[in-house]
């Protein structure tokens, strides 16, 4: 398996595990993509959706780089869905879609290996 090494970052501050809790992380699945020409950065509009319990919600991510549009709808992500909706341009971001840079900085999305159900909390 190929491994590389983030550059060094320290770690955050400890936090207690209540605090973890706070954030409330879920699985979702991508059932639209849309280009988003008016960000700033190159993005696409996602319209993710995650069960009963929560719907569907959308998120702006900056993912253009590694994904194209036709292979991001049907796949499963992880987002928060309890931060305050935010204004990205012309439209608002509800949920923080998820994901790890690579060597080069290009978000990587975060996402189960395996079929989960929708709505699914991270523990």
């Amino acid at each position: 398996m190929h491994s590389e090494h983030y550059p060094a970052t320290p770690v955050a501050e400890r936090i207690a595990f209540d605090d973890f809790l706070k954030v409330d992380i879920r699985v979702g699945r991508i059932v639209e993509v849309e280009e988003f020409a008016e960000a700033r950065n190159p993005a696409y509009k996602l319209t993710i959706d995650f069960g009963a319990g929560i719907g569907r919600k959308r998120s702006s991510a900056q993912i253009t780089a590694l994904y194209d549009r036709d292979e991001l709808a049907g796949k499963l992500v992880a987002a928060v869905v309890n931060f305050p909706p935010r204004q990205i341009a012309t439209m608002m971001s509800e949920v923080l879609t998820l994901g790890f840079p690579d060597e080069q900085g290009r978000v990587v999305l975060f996402s189960p290996d395996r079929d989960v159900p929708l709505g699914a909390r991270l523990f």
